[in-house]
């Protein structure tokens, strides 16, 4: 975006106030390091404004465990500073490659919703720098309107410039485990409400190709922080920043995957298995391979992530697992949790009570997209709703029906903002 290398030069550029030329774009979008699935965080027909350059700690107090950094912070970053000390983030994703900024818009959960709900959550204060050159600090007490628009508001209210997190206080760095077999999504869920008394992180694996007896089996995570010292204890090994270390060639075809579910499910002899683990191949399995989704081939890969009410939850688990075996469109990676009902803070978060689910399919072009439009009537008949940091095909009528109130971001919106995703699913011109 020209020489202009700050995101307030950028803004201000584009607003007019910085003399620029002719190649102003329509709107521009917030871009953090770009690990969205979908188009959250891509504008085809504007600009993006890099904001990994706001990559400074502003303040850590070690005795309050309040942290404030900047938005272009690494969440890998943070982890680094912050866990020798004893502290750890509240919530984590499935990777560390995210920056602070990217995981307040989307409003991340982790494996803990059950018992801390949603990033923003944690968030105590952050600021928010419009198009128009006004800066807001928001919080709960401040700016509340514009807090609650801007958490999960998919960077379209403005850039966050900074975010105060209120952190937790660990005993240690290794997760103590448990990994559970089971034989079907009842199961599962059984699990689920047996873990919720006595384990923070709780996730499981699932077999998405296995059909008649077996369907729906997989592996139940469960662990806590272990209370050993941080000194003695270890992170686990390294992972690979990059996206390009493995050729883009598909691997994810149907006789590959079903081995890998039969080898993946079978190691684990016994029925239960305690252990213990680095906190970093526990919450970020994916960051030891440097560009694991060149593993879906030149496609790329879809990845489809809903929630149900867990009235109906056993029952669409089990539909849209039977219909993924069914498929010519082959699932690679499954993966179901329990979120709790904790109500996160944005307009347009997406996590809310029940059950979630996601999988991943290498993009085959038609088939795959059809198989995902029958996801989303079994999802909508249940009232549920579909991730838009994963999402990159729902048609505008799913988007209206998971998440009706849309509307209500319409005031808060930045008139210089925009990205792809949001002229998909509402129709916007800009």
């Amino acid at each position: 975006m020209g020489a202009h290398d700050t995101p307030v030069e950028i803004l201000r550029w584009r607003c007019g106030e910085i003399p620029g030329g002719d190649d102003r774009p329509p709107h521009v979008l917030p871009y953090g390091n770009g690990r969205s699935y979908g188009d959250v965080c891509l504008n085809d027909q504007g600009g993006v404004i890099d904001c990994r350059g706001l990559d400074r700690f502003i303040s850590f107090d070690p005795s309050a465990g309040l942290l404030r950094c900047e938005a272009g912070v690494l969440v890998a970053d943070i982890l680094d500073l912050i866990v020798p000390r004893g502290w750890f983030l509240p919530v984590v994703p499935g990777t560390r490659w995210i920056t602070v900024g990217g995981a307040i818009a989307n409003d991340i959960h982790g494996k803990n919703h059950h018992r801390v709900g949603t990033i923003g959550c944690h968030v105590q204060r952050l600021e928010l720098l419009r198009c128009d050159g006004i800066r807001r600090v928001c919080s709960r007490d401040e700016n509340p309107d514009w807090f609650r628009a801007t958490v999960g508001g998919l960077g379209l209210t403005g850039v966050i410039t900074w975010a105060e997190i209120r952190l937790k206080r660990i005993p240690g760095i290794d997760i103590d485990c448990e990994s559970i077999r089971f034989e079907r999504p009842a199961d599962f869920f059984a699990l689920a409400e047996e873990s919720d008394r006595s384990f923070e992180y709780t996730v499981a694996w699932v077999d998405a190709l296995k059909t008649g007896k077996g369907a729906g089996r997989g592996l139940f995570f469960r662990g806590n922080h272990g209370d050993q010292a941080a000194a003695t204890a270890s992170a686990g090994r390294p992972e690979a920043k990059g996206f390009s270390r493995l050729p883009r060639v598909r691997v994810v075809t149907r006789p590959a995957v079903r081995a890998f579910n039969e080898l993946y499910y079978r190691r684990q002899i016994r029925k239960r298995r305690r252990y213990k683990s680095g906190y970093r191949p526990f919450f970020f399995p994916l960051d030891a391979i440097g560009g694991w989704n060149r593993l879906y081939g030149p496609g790329g890969l879809l990845q489809y992530q809903f929630v149900v009410p867990m009235a109906d939850a056993e029952d669409v688990v089990s539909e849209v697992l039977a219909l993924a075996a069914r498929s010519s469109s082959t699932p690679f990676l499954s993966v179901l949790k329990v979120f709790g009902d904790r109500q996160s803070p944005g307009l347009l978060s997406f996590p809310s009570a029940g059950a979630t689910m996601a999988l991943d399919f290498p993009h085959l072009g038609d088939a795959t997209l059809k198989l995902l439009d029958g996801f989303d009537r079994l999802v909508g008949a249940a009232g549920g709703s579909i991730y838009p940091a994963k999402d990159a095909r729902m048609p505008a009528a799913v988007f209206n029906q998971c998440f009706p109130g849309w509307h209500e971001m319409v005031p808060y919106l930045d008139p210089g903002i925009s990205s792809s995703f949001w002229r998909r699913v509402t129709g916007s011109s800009v």
